[in-house]
């Protein structure tokens, strides 16, 4: 068995990196530590970066290029093995990310002035775009628990169902920024109350490979018939593999009254084509790249016990929530007695580190960072070591 180095530095700068290239425009400063969008500073496995080479230099030629048919069996073939997941190649097909196919749904199945359910704190563009689009954002907030984590207020999401009349609800599955993992329970209830009161679900479920500490990703159209009559589900390889410039993502419909309308407005307007890249990274990943993602697993898992281990012992005014999936961690900051903007400037400032400030997900996540944990353990040390210098200043 191979094994990959997850604690080599790669230095990303002059590669038109994000999470370096935007830090002066959105922190004011680009002296911070980058650990706020999501992607992760690890080497993909080699078998991406072989089979994209051996592409781009076996034949210099690149014209239009067809999603061949082992790029849907590979998609097929994973979620099947990995998650349980059962689909056709009819019942799936590609857009351009997460963020583009909520896009997409949002402009097919609902109008302006309808209503959109969310669960904050929650991914901050699903609010962007609803919003964006001019339709009406309506919050489910979650309820955060005893012991720091969160759950779903159901018996409040059926009262806004049933007067507000929502046409369509976003489930986060699993949940960023929290990294909960949906017991299937909970996503039945879910999915029954939708078929009950005419909502549809759009189920982003991008993080659905990256479960962590044995847990287990229950993709919301499995869990029963209502489930599959009212589910749009949404996945990528993208943060499963760290290959999200390549802009790959899937959609799958089990309903073929939904389906078929909406796959056919997608390839009429030429909205499901991939460019080359994606293609075969994609299907590079799903076919070669399950022993990195093990080994990648285990690693985050390692940073993340690190940093609540380090918080619980030197900086005790701030809880590390460990997540059951994603390299995310949720950061709860009410124990410093500092405002929001306060905690902003101690993290930025201070401390010298750019993560995603919590409001950015709601009011509920006022006092709380997004801590991403995919970067090498040496950098995530001189986070922390840098973060408790500044809580001590």
């Amino acid at each position: 068995m191979k094994k990959y180095d997850f604690d080599e530095i790669i230095d990303r700068h002059g590669t038109e990196c994000k999470k370096i290239e935007v830090l002066k425009q959105d922190y004011g400063r680009d002296d911070l530590i980058p650990l706020w969008i999501a992607d992760m500073d690890f080497a993909v496995c080699p078998e991406i970066t072989d089979a994209l080479v051996n592409r781009l230099t076996g034949n210099r030629v690149y014209g239009y290029t067809c999603l061949f048919d082992d790029y849907w069996q590979s998609i097929i073939d994973w979620q099947r093995e990995r998650n349980g997941f059962n689909f056709s190649r009819e019942e799936v097909t590609f857009v351009g990310g997460i963020v583009t196919g909520f896009g997409l749904v949002v402009n097919f199945f609902t109008k302006p002035g309808d209503k959109i359910v969310i669960q904050p704190p929650v991914y901050y563009p699903f609010k962007d775009v609803i919003a964006g689009n001019g339709r009406v954002v309506v919050n489910n907030d979650l309820v955060p628990t005893p012991d720091g984590f969160y759950t779903m207020d159901l018996e409040a999401l059926e009262r806004i169902f049933k007067d507000e009349h929502p046409r369509m609800m976003v489930l986060c599955n699993p949940h960023n920024p929290i990294g909960i993992a949906w017991e299937p329970e909970v996503l039945r209830r879910v999915a029954a109350l939708a078929r009950e009161y005419n909502v549809l679900v759009f189920s982003d479920e991008i993080f659905g490979d990256l479960m962590l500490y044995g847990h287990k990703h229950t993709p919301m159209a499995t869990v029963s018939d209502d489930a599959a009559a009212v589910t749009i589900t949404c996945g990528a390889p993208s943060k499963t593999f760290n290959i999200a410039g390549f802009k790959s993502s899937w959609c799958v419909v089990k309903n073929p009254e939904l389906r078929k309308p909406f796959f056919e407005w997608i390839e009429v307007n030429e909205l499901c084509n991939a460019n080359m890249a994606a293609i075969y990274a994609t299907q590079a990943g799903y076919r070669h790249g399950a022993e990195w993602l093990e080994q990648c697993l285990h690693y985050i898992e390692g940073n993340i016990d690190y940093v609540e281990q380090y918080c619980r012992e030197h900086i005790p005014g701030v809880v590390a929530i460990k997540p059951q999936a994603s390299f995310l961690v949720w950061l709860d900051c009410r124990g410093l007695g500092l405002s929001h903007e306060e905690v902003v400037d101690l993290f930025r400032d201070k401390a010298r580190l750019a993560m995603n400030e919590g409001s950015m997900f709601g009011d509920a996540g006022r006092c709380h960072m997004r801590f991403n944990m995919g970067s090498p353990r040496s950098v995530i040390e001189r986070a922390m070591h840098q973060l408790e210098a500044a809580v001590k200043s």
